[in-house]
This record gives structure tokens, C-alpha cells and sequence, in this order.
């Protein structure tokens, strides 16, 4: 994988964590670099302006059903509003279709969640996020 494009999934990584409130750290990049080296299907997307990453979120094709997951959407506060998060939702919902996989799954934010359901998503239920450790 190119250099550059380690810098940028280690900034959208950086920005994505910025915005869920959590410390900015290499781990999901690394995990993201490895499974783009596998070349699984898996899609970063990006919204920039002038150079910075102002959204992003990725696209994760389930091997063996219809499904893709759209994981990962987050948007600087300050760009909220615009339809950002809608317009980078909507490209990977047409990149899914473009992979045969028709139908998306998400887990999402509360944030999200309202647009998500605006783009024809349905809740069909809830989930509590936990870290589990020994």
C-alpha cells in the first residue's frame, strides 16, 4: 500500500476518533490497513474540504449474503448539518448495489439514526456498546 494512502486512513482514523470523543490512537487504522492489504471488499469513503477530513465512514460487504454494513460514519461538528453525512451515506449505499448487496445493515448513533431512518433505513432493534476485559 502506498504511503499516502496510510496517511490517509490513519487521518480519517484520527478524525473518527476526535469525533466519538475517544483519544486519537493507531489501532483501528492498523486493523483498516490490514484488511485493505486482504483486499476483502471492504471501502473507505471520505468527504474532505480544502484538504481536510471533515466526514467519513466505511463499507463492508458481508461474504456470502446480501448484506453490506456501513460502519464508522462520523462527521466534524462543525460541518454538521449540511448533508454531508447523508450525501457519503448515499455513495455507499450505491456502492453496496454496485457489489450485489442490496440490503444495509448499521449500528448507529443517535446522531445517525435519524438520518439513516430518513434514507429508508428501519430500526429493528438496539444494541449497548461495552469493552469486555479479563
Amino acid at each position: 500500500m502506498c504511503a499516502r494512502c496510510a496517511r490517509d486512513v490513519r487521518a480519517m482514523c484520527a478524525m473518527q476518533d476526535d469525533v466519538f470523543g475517544n483519544p486519537v490512537s493507531d489501532e483501528m487504522a492498523l486493523q483498516l490497513l490490514n484488511r485493505l492489504a486482504r483486499n476483502d471488499g471492504m471501502q473507505l469513503w471520505i468527504a474532505e474540504v480544502a484538504g481536510e477530513i471533515v466526514s467519513a465512514g466505511r463499507l463492508e460487504p458481508v461474504t456470502g449474503t446480501q448484506f453490506a454494513g456501513i460502519w464508522g460514519g462520523a462527521t466534524r461538528e462543525a460541518w454538521r448539518g449540511q448533508g454531508i453525512y447523508r450525501a457519503l451515506t448515499g455513495a455507499r449505499a450505491l456502492a453496496a448495489l454496485a457489489m450485489g448487496k442490496p440490503l444495509i445493515h448499521s449500528d448507529s448513533t443517535e446522531c445517525s439514526r435519524p438520518i439513516l431512518e430518513r434514507s429508508g433505513l428501519v430500526a429493528v432493534l438496539t444494541t449497548t456498546p461495552y469493552s469486555w476485559s479479563r
